[in-house]
């Protein structure tokens, strides 16, 4: 009986190894595939969020642009700059052709109430160009405002992707762990049942011989 019961001992053992190598096996391969699954995943959601910041880079950068412009304009980047900015307004095609119209205007409505050279005629030639550069300066400022609230929204929504794009990618980590940490536990369980399995073949063997 003895040879017998060694037989089944070996059996038994050789039959636990190929099944804890196979569960072994199966799990690691189980594994990479989500690993390989996951890392695509990344991939996607990377290449996603680059593709959202590229096509909002325009406006972000435009809206960056207008809000410093509005500085200018404020005084708050320097005396300079916000010289600078009033001359650019002044100097402007629009500001030349609305003067150029509205003095004539001016003139055109004084000659043809006699007072071309009557004091009333000459204070609204004086003010006249004063007050269309502030005009144009307070319409200038407005049109920036606009452009810096949609950099502003653009810039918003980078960040959000950004941020969708993290939790995503945190997940698809956490995935990989897990499929990792599986395939250790799967591996861990195999060998333990192979162990199992051989030492009640060995107690079997040893109740044999009495």
């Amino acid at each position: 009986m003895s040879w017998v019961a060694a037989a089944v001992v070996g059996g038994t053992v050789a039959g636990g190894y190929m099944s804890s190598k196979a569960q072994s096996k199966a799990a690691g391969q189980a594994a990479d595939a989500q690993e390989r699954t996951s890392e695509l995943g990344i991939e996607e959601q990377r290449r996603q969020f680059d593709q959202i910041q590229k096509l909002l880079s325009p406006f972000v950068n435009a809206g960056a642009g207008a809000l410093g412009a509005q500085q200018n304009l404020l005084g708050l980047n320097g005396a300079g700059a916000q010289q600078t900015a009033v001359d650019a307004v002044e100097m402007s095609p629009q500001f030349s052709a609305l003067a150029k119209q509205g003095e004539e205007a001016i003139l055109a409505n004084a000659s043809a109430t006699g007072g071309l050279r009557g004091g009333n005629a000459l204070g609204a030639l004086a003010q006249f160009r004063p007050q269309l550069l502030a005009q144009l300066i307070d319409q200038q400022y407005s049109r920036l405002g606009g452009l810096a609230q949609m950099g502003q929204a653009s810039a918003a929504g980078v960040g959000s992707a950004g941020m969708q794009t993290g939790n995503n990618v945190a997940q698809l980590l956490g995935q990989q762990g897990a499929a990792q940490a599986g395939a250790a536990l799967a591996a861990g369980n195999a060998k333990s049942q192979l162990i199992s399995s051989g030492f009640n073949a060995l107690g079997a063997l040893v109740g044999s011989k009495f």
